[in-house]
């Protein structure tokens, strides 16, 4: 495909498709983009825009590369320092290859007050780092007063400071300010009255704000309002007004409320304007005065660098107190006169000359947002200025002296200004242990290659794993992958590639899956040689195990994660927060089985219903078939036990399959076409049969009203492509699983036309089965077999012996796993057309292929600007981590570019349990028994009584009960050894058992104390 193709690469732009959609895609690939600076912050921003599809980007720069650059810019070499070439140049071909369909240019032309600017004309935004203050008010004069207007950023990191400042002209269009889908409300009443009030489904909040516009669709009673829009007053979370109803007909039943998205005027000033009274966001409500105080300082920075052609030398007293004096003159210019902090004002003087990559990482992340925001109208752009700061790295270095921070002459210089060479070599003799190199794996490698961790002469190490191939997908935002990686492991493509960024790293890479599996492999003497662990998971299964290993091994974890323009970090520290299992989610809300069997109200519903559908069809079945028959290899066996009065588990289904097995393409056909009957007009007729349309509840109600839908029978129609691609796709299937083979004469339209018109579809008769309509209900293990099953099943089973179609050929089908990026292999097709036909039995709004894909696939969003801004947050947490800091030092953040915000929260200080008399526990404490080889439990309890001062009431190991005196025979075990009661595993001389203990109040429950670890023998000291 030619760069500047409008077409979408949905192969490798699906993630970041469901976070932007495909207006706001096509938008970005028609958009050209100019950024000055290559350093540090430039080389982030370009990184993820080019990930992100702009059209073209042109970077410019005119410095050369140094050794200082190595600590700043991944993407330069040491031979680009040796040469001394051009940063834009040395980038230029390393951040091209990115994305084949970005035109990427450099220049290097001066760029300075005496610029003529209308070169700018080009483009549609223009970024600026590294560029002075004069320059950057001259060039955003220029793009603002453009028609229409060039979007303008700017973006600094200076030391442990940094800014980000948008200007999208006079007013800028928003077309969608949240990217969330449109919220859909099923009534429940509307009064007529002035204000009519709407109110919602019991148990459903509406979940919507004052301001917003609903549309109406399916209301019963009160029609004049179906199709009409309204902008809504919220008056609780389950009802809200709409204006005057009085005077409509009076409402009857039904009806759903769909938010209507309206676009946003947003209104930007100029930088000059805004220098005197900016508009900040605060991502810190514990500092709220915080962003004012770094503008001013940043802001005395520069006129510093103005004043004296150079920045604050690193450490220099002088130069901080001239900064401050220089500060105070400023704040008394600004509109609101901020009050000057002279700590962030000394501590920005003190390390501006350096750069933290992580920092960079962020603000790079929030920044190429922006971006995208600018040249698409997607989401709501910041307005106008976010500071972050990380004066939590540098208040505890307080007392450290200046010395620490001066340069050595290598590529940690820039961190080193930062945070002193002390930190800088704990960084580098770190043991680190990475789970998962996907988008946030690949940033955090590159962080860690940037700041050095485990590139001691001696010590650290950084170990990686990750089960999973490259797909073509993941190049989009996992930016250490190329196309000619696809199919390679993760991890040891990714390892290869830091080493491109720093060969000094020691990178151990494997693939497997951390999980009690592989316990072996990671065991606890593994993870009590890390020093701290980072999970860059999708799933949260996987971080509560890896939390529980680092809290019975009294590891740090940082913890992170992204969908799609959200992103959490939590930070995990032993003894001083909470884990990651202290707090629990709520579950994800399960689709009832009535809703799903019989009653869909949603696309989601029928989604699932699909979903299901295809699985027990095409994957469960077929395992129960073949699993059948490896226990029982002949028909002839099983014809002869039945007939003897044997029970055997699940026989019945397994010779109703094998009876109906289509043994050529034409029966693949029919047996779809008879499917597509049994789906999509029995089901519907037989619902209709058990509850007519004027069926009503006890109370009076209709049967048949919101969220309930009737269904009504569809009736089938060869040319509709619809139809038609469910018999083609469900055929297809049926095939694989049956092993029949076809060919693409088959699946012509005149052949499958020829063998539907013959095809007998079964008459619909009416059955009294009893439709479950209980929402609490769960789906039925089993389905009953009656005695006229078993006599059939029998018939059936000498039927197909006798026509010498029950061989061991016969005994076998293929199960399919269901996988969504494989386009060609017809499982999205299939579940697509079966949710959309059931969607037409029940008139709801259908999916398209891609929606359908994402809800089925349960696809996780993604763009590369939220998984970038994460990491760097990681990484700064990680700083902490190694250097000890206290508890406050620490900061959890939850982002949403979208909107945006960015809030940082201080950790959970871990919960204390009291037992008694002074004695407390919490969740990092684990206590110690050792024992030696005639120790029985009796021993075992006694040695904690004493050693603890608990009463212990109840023993277990994991799940396994080892003393419950209320247990049948428990009593007795007291006086058994502990070696024959419990074992280690091979490479272990202890168990961990819990103990439970009686509380000191009477009639409450037994509490559970920490871990008791269990050594057999007493270890030599």
């Amino acid at each position: 495909m030619a760069a500047d193709s409008m077409e979408i690469d949905d192969a490798l732009y699906s993630r970041q498709r469901y976070v932007l959609g495909d207006t706001a895609m096509q938008k970005m690939a028609q958009s050209h983009v100019f950024l000055s600076g290559i350093g540090g912050l430039g080389v982030e921003i370009a990184k993820n825009i080019i990930l992100a599809g702009v059209k073209a980007l042109t970077v410019h720069d005119t410095k050369h590369c140094t050794k200082w650059d190595l600590g700043i810019n991944f993407f330069i070499h040491e031979d680009d320092v040796t040469s001394q070439r051009n940063r834009a140049e040395a980038t230029l071909p390393r951040i091209a290859e990115l994305n084949p369909y970005v035109h990427v240019a450099a220049s290097t032309v001066p760029l300075d007050e005496t610029t003529d600017l209308s070169f700018l004309k080009h483009y549609q935004c223009v970024i600026l780092t590294e560029v002075s203050l004069l320059l950057q008010k001259k060039i955003n004069d220029f793009c603002h007063a453009q028609q229409p207007p060039i979007k303008f950023i700017s973006a600094d990191v200076y030391g442990v400071c940094s800014r980000l400042f948008c200007d999208f002209g006079d007013e800028f269009e928003v077309l969608d300010t949240t990217g969330e889908e449109p919220k859909e409300i099923f009534i429940s009443n509307i009064t007529q009255s002035n204000p009519g009030i709407v109110t919602c489904l019991e148990n459903h909040p509406h979940r919507l704000e004052t301001g917003q516009f609903l549309t109406f669709r399916e209301v019963n009673g009160m029609s004049c309002l179906n199709g009409s829009t309204h902008q809504i007053t919220v008056v609780s979370p389950y009802s809200f007004s709409i204006g005057d109803t009085s005077e409509m007909e009076p409402y009857l039943h039904g009806g759903i409320a769909v938010q209507v998205k309206t676009p946003k005027m947003c209104y930007f000033e100029r930088l000059e304007k805004q220098i005197t009274n900016p508009l900040c966001l605060v991502p810190d409500f514990s500092k709220p005065e915080a962003p004012l105080q770094i503008h001013v300082a940043m802001l005395a920075l520069n006129h510093f660098q103005e004043n004296f052609g150079r920045g604050p030398n690193i450490g220099c007293l002088q130069d901080a107190e001239e900064m401050l004096k220089i500060a105070i003159s400023i704040s008394e210019t600004l509109e609101n006169k901020p009050q000057v902090n002279g700590d962030v004002v000394k501590w920005l003087s003190r390390t501006a000359q350096g750069f933290l990559p992580p920092l960079a990482a962020a603000v790079g992340g929030v920044a190429s947002q922006e971006v995208l925001k600018a040249v698409t109208g997607k989401f709501s752009p910041l307005q106008q200025w976010l500071y972050i700061d990380v004066l939590d790295i540098v208040t505890p270095l307080e007392k450290v002296g200046s010395e620490e921070f001066l340069p050595r002459g290598d590529r940690y210089d820039a961190l080193r200004a930062c945070i002193g060479d002390s930190l800088c070599q704990k960084l580098h003799d770190l043991n680190v242990f990475l789970v998962g190199c996907g988008a946030i794996g690949c940033e955090m490698l590159k962080n860690f290659a940037l700041l050095g961790v485990g590139t001691g002469q001696d010590k650290g190490l950084v170990t990686i794993t990750d089960p999973d191939l490259i797909e073509k997908s993941n190049l989009n935002r996992q930016f250490l992958f190329r196309p000619h990686h696809i199919q390679k492991p993760k991890s040891y493509t990714a390892a290869e590639a830091t080493l491109n960024i720093n060969p000094h790293i020691k990178i151990d890479s494997d693939i497997n899956k951390v999980c009690p599996a592989t316990e072996n492999t990671y065991s606890d003497e593994f993870y009590t040689k890390q020093d701290v662990i980072v999970t860059a998971l999708d799933n949260v299964e996987a971080r509560r195990y890896i939390d529980s290993r680092c809290v019975a091994n009294l590891r740090p974890l940082i913890d992170s994660g992204t969908m799609g323009t959200k992103g959490h970090t939590e930070v995990i520290v032993p003894h001083l927060t909470e884990s990651y299992n202290s707090h629990r989610d709520p579950p994800e809300e399960e689709i009832p089985f009535c809703t799903l069997k019989s009653f869909p109200a949603a696309i989601e519903h029928t989604i699932q219903w699909a979903r299901d559908k295809f699985e027990s069809s095409f994957s469960h079945k077929p395992s129960l078939f073949n699993k059948f028959w490896q226990t029982y290899p002949s028909a002839e066996e099983v014809l002869q036990r039945i007939k003897s009065g044997e029970s055997l588990e699940g026989c019945f289904h397994v010779i109703k399959t094998l009876s109906r097995r289509p043994r050529r393409w034409t029966q693949c056909v029919e047996l779809a076409r008879v499917k597509f009957e049994k789906y999509f007009s029995h089901k519907a007729l037989q619902l209709l049969h058990s509850f007519p349309l004027d069926t009503r509840l006890k109370d009076g109600s209709l049967f048949w009203q919101s969220p309930k839908r009737p269904p009504f029978p569809v009736k089938f129609e060869f040319n509709d492509p619809l139809h038609y691609g469910f018999i083609v796709s469900t055929a297809k299937l049926f095939a694989t699983v049956y092993c029949v083979p076809f060919t693409e004469k088959d699946l012509s339209e005149e052949t499958i036309l020829g063998i539907i018109s013959s095809v007998k579809v079964p008459e619909f008769r009416p059955s009294n089965k009893v439709v479950q309509t209980d929402e609490t209900a769960r789906k039925p293990d089993h389905s009953p077999v009656s005695s006229e099953d078993e006599r059939n099943a029998i018939f059936q089973l000498e039927k197909s012996i006798l026509s010498n179609e029950a061989l061991a050929t016969d005994l076998q089908m293929k199960p399919i796993s269901f996988e969504k990026d494989d386009d060609s292999n017809g499982h999205i097709d299939f579940v697509t057309a079966a949710s959309n036909l059931r969607a037409k039995m029940y008139n709801i709004e259908p999916a398209d292929r891609f929606k359908t894909k994402r809800i089925a696939g349960k696809i996780i969003p993604a763009i590369a600007t939220a998984t970038a801004a994460v990491s760097g947050l990681v990484a700064l947490e990680l700083i902490k981590v190694v250097g000890g800091y206290p508890a406050d030092a620490y900061k959890n953040c939850f982002l949403n570019l979208a909107i945006p915000i960015m809030v940082f929260t201080e950790t959970a200080e871990v919960r204390r349990t009291e037992i008694r008399n002074g004695i407390s526990f919490t969740i990092w404490d684990r206590w110690t028994i050792y024992g030696k080889e005639d120790f029985t439990l009796l021993d075992f309890i006694n040695a904690v009584r004493e050693k603890y001062g608990i009463e212990p009431t109840m023993v277990v190991q994991g799940v396994k009960m080892l003393y419950v005196p209320v247990m049948p025979g428990h009593i007795k075990r007291l006086k058994l050894t502990m070696q024959k009661l419990v074992k280690p595993s091979a490479d272990k001389k202890y168990v961990d058992l819990t103990v439970s203990f009686a509380p000191e109040t009477d009639g409450e429950e037994d509490l559970p104390g920490p871990p008791v670890r269990y050594y057999f023998v007493q270890e030599d000291n």
